[in-house]
């Protein structure tokens, strides 16, 4: 008595489908889906627009080239 069984889950199914009715219910999950998809595109919207604002990173070799082929007034001031 103290578990939950499959007898309970659709008792509780049963109220939910008679309170509610089959139409509020595919309705409600309609708009949930539509939540979470909305959600997912407002997250991967802004990881590119991060993305996009930050400069990739330079490797040590593409700082060593920029060095070698500044000017020697460059040089002395960096």
């Amino acid at each position: 008595m103290g578990g939950v069984s499959i007898w309970h889950w659709i008792v509780v199914g049963v109220v939910v489908m008679l309170l509610f009715g089959r139409g509020k219910v595919s309705e409600l999950m309609g708009d949930v889906a539509k939540g979470i998809k909305a959600f997912k595109k407002g997250m991967t919207d802004e990881e590119t627009a991060e993305a996009a604002k930050t400069e990739p990173a330079k490797s040590v070799e593409d700082q060593r080239v920029e060095a070698a082929q500044a000017s020697p007034v460059e040089r002395k001031v960096s």
